[in-house]
């Protein structure tokens, strides 16, 4: 019985029967319409750059950032304790998270390779990455507002924990898992303890995608309000403690965008361009920092 053939050498005969114009006629069709999907994508995100900053930076100003907001129809006053409970949040978060994650991404990719354990937990990490961020924030108003019958910063930084924790793990796990074996093998063979061959030769390798994805999962948290409505709630005050409700630039922005009022409105664009503007210098510094390293190890 003569063996089946299988489905690539199928499409290559398949190929090779077609006409060569009729190939490049269909390799053409692709290049635009893919062209055509790249220009509309670049467009309509040059379009709300240039919209959040067009309306967000004349509110931009010194109190902007150091002041407190002001009661609508005076002037004056500015997002600073939304600034600073944001910065303490996302700062919180990443404490909590970016560890944990790297450490299940390590065990996925050193450890745990085919056994049961690995394979739940990546389950419930693809679970996790699809869970909507609301869904998250009720789990956390459950587990930690409610028993505690308070808001807090610290209900809020858990939940952007438990959003960044997924992208970390998996992150960490697929560019570990390019790093070739040989590297390990090398260090292995020189006596090198396990542990110090992940850290100094495993890590170093795939130190690029270990900072993208760090930044994929700050990026991830940055623009999230429907969490933060159910843990951090929201504060017109600075900041007493971590225990009591926490003033924070999301849930500013979407209080401040639903009023009536011009100048609250025109402080949540200057918020939303804040948060833009961030989001795209900490991508800028860390590149710049990953090429520079890059040039000085070549």
């Amino acid at each position: 019985m003569e063996p089946q053939p299988t489905n690539v050498e199928r499409l290559t005969k398949v190929m090779e029967l077609q006409p060569l114009g009729k190939r490049h006629l269909f390799n053409n069709i692709v290049k635009v319409v893919s062209s055509l999907g790249a220009a509309l994508g670049l467009a309509a995100l040059l379009w709300i750059l240039f919209t959040v900053i067009h309306k967000g930076v004349g509110a931009l100003n010194w109190n902007f950032f150091t002041a407190l907001p002001t009661p609508p129809g005076i002037e004056g006053g500015g997002l600073g304790s939304a600034i600073l409970g944001t910065l303490i949040m996302t700062a919180l978060a990443a404490v909590i998270g970016i560890p944990l994650g790297m450490l299940a991404g390590i065990y996925l990719a050193e450890f745990g390779r085919g056994t049961k354990v690995a394979t739940a937990v990546r389950f419930v990490t693809n679970i996790l990455i699809g869970v909507p961020s609301i869904i998250i924030g009720v789990f956390v108003y459950t587990l930690v507002v409610a028993p505690s019958h308070t808001f807090s910063g610290y209900a809020g930084a858990i939940a952007l924990a438990v959003i960044m924790l997924p992208v970390v793990v998996r992150t960490t796990e697929d560019m570990l898992s390019l790093v070739p074996n040989a590297l390990r093998e090398a260090g292995l063979a020189l006596g090198t303890p396990h542990w110090r061959v992940i850290l100094n030769i495993v890590f170093r390798a795939a130190r690029n995608g270990l900072l993208t994805g760090v930044l994929l999962a700050v990026a991830r948290v940055s623009g999230e309000t429907a969490p933060l409505l159910f843990t951090a709630l929201n504060s017109n005050y600075w900041l007493h403690s971590l225990h009591e409700p926490l003033a924070n630039l999301t849930v500013t922005i979407f209080s401040f965008a639903m009023s009536p009022y011009a100048d609250w409105k025109s402080m949540a664009w200057g918020a939303s361009l804040l948060i833009t503007a961030s989001v795209l210098v900490l991508t800028i510094i860390a590149r710049l920092v990953v090429r520079g390293r890059s040039k000085a190890r070549s």
